[in-house]
């Protein structure tokens, strides 16, 4: 199966979604800043990652290694998805009916790939910020996929330490005031270390 395409922003009636980016989830788990582009409660909000890019997609590939179903009335399925880096918690719900169908009839453990919003919660006010990414599409794909994925975004995550050190746009400028304490260098052994856990 060839690697799925590069997410490009699409057209959907008067406005472009936004392109959904490739993030391991050792760094989106590091997310603890959310922001809305614009004061319509329609604007879109996005997810501020660590290296210094906005986030109101993603796309992520790894191993769904377990799902629940919720609720009765208002049911929804929550599920793990693991790459090299960590875990990703994705969610579908009555509002993403076509991803919770593709879900509920997902096998454990396989290969997922998974375009959803990421967004920020807390389970109570005392708690550290969690991600939870809410599925749009999730499809099952086979481990040469997996692979592609996972040098994709090793190369997007480089990129984005790269830029961190030598670029001032408004995004770095508020990622280095949002994660002071975060050494850009973990990240890059983060990429370097999930790559080699993979056979191109």
């Amino acid at each position: 199966m060839s690697t799925p395409a590069r997410e490009m922003p699409r057209r959907e009636g008067s406005f472009e979604r936004e392109p959904a980016r490739r993030v391991f989830a050792g760094e989106l788990r590091e997310c603890h800043y959310q922001f809305r582009e614009g004061d319509d409660e329609k604007s879109p909000t996005f997810v501020l990652l660590p290296t210094g890019e906005r986030c109101n997609r993603i796309f992520l590939i790894g191993t769904l290694t377990e799902k629940t179903r919720q609720g009765e009335q208002n049911m929804f399925y929550r599920g793990r998805v693991v790459d090299p880096t960590g875990t990703f918690f994705v969610m579908a719900g009555s509002y993403q009916p076509e991803a919770m169908q593709q879900i509920a009839k997902i096998e454990t453990p396989a290969f997922v790939a998974v375009i959803g919003k990421p967004s920020l919660y807390r389970k109570d006010e005392a708690s550290a910020p969690m991600v939870s990414v809410r599925v749009e599409s999730i499809t099952v794909v086979d481990k040469e996929t997996r692979d592609l994925w996972v040098l994709d975004a090793a190369e997007r995550t480089l990129d984005r330490v790269d830029a961190l050190r030598t670029g001032d746009s408004p995004d770095i400028t508020k990622a280095k005031e949002q994660y002071p304490t975060v050494d850009p260098v973990v990240f890059r052994k983060m990429a370097y270390d999930a790559l080699a856990q993979i056979t191109i």
